[in-house]
């Protein structure tokens, strides 16, 4: 039962924290931002952050980045085609940009993407080092 609770903490602060840093990013980027993109950036930084669980430290990062890349674009699709197809919010087209997908993903934010993950990635495992006593993270590069 403890462990049950502390791991609803620990997902809840992971959850928080990820979504503020984006929706803070988004802020400075755009000068604006929505709610939902504090959502589903907790969502994907709890996912991301969960990649070394599953693939360990033995994946390199630059995978690890690829992989979370792709998270994030799923879910910025999910979410893009309720909220801005489905319910007409209109909280960002991509419509102009090279290579979008309906408007709601595109290939130059998805290699952004990439960075923020490997970004992500970082922060997610020094918030379990420093916060909930996990492993020291380490990295290899290939």
């Amino acid at each position: 039962m403890k462990k049950n609770i502390l791991n609803i903490l620990k997902y809840t602060t992971l959850f928080v924290i990820m979504g503020s840093i984006y929706y803070v990013i988004e802020l400075l980027w755009r000068g604006y931002s929505h709610i939902s993109m504090f959502c589903l950036a907790g969502i994907c930084g709890i996912i991301i952050g969960l990649l070394n669980e599953h693939f360990s430290y033995q994946m390199p990062i630059w995978k690890q980045s690829l992989i979370g890349a792709g998270v994030i674009l799923l879910g910025e699709f999910i979410f893009g085609c309720v909220l801005n197809l489905w319910l007409g919010l209109g909280i960002w087209d991509y419509s102009n940009m090279p290579l979008n997908i309906l408007g709601q993903i595109c290939l130059p934010f998805g290699l952004a993407w990439v960075f923020l993950s490997c970004i992500a990635i970082f922060i997610d495992d020094y918030l379990r080092y420093w916060l909930f006593r996990e492993e020291k993270p380490h990295y290899r590069w290939i």
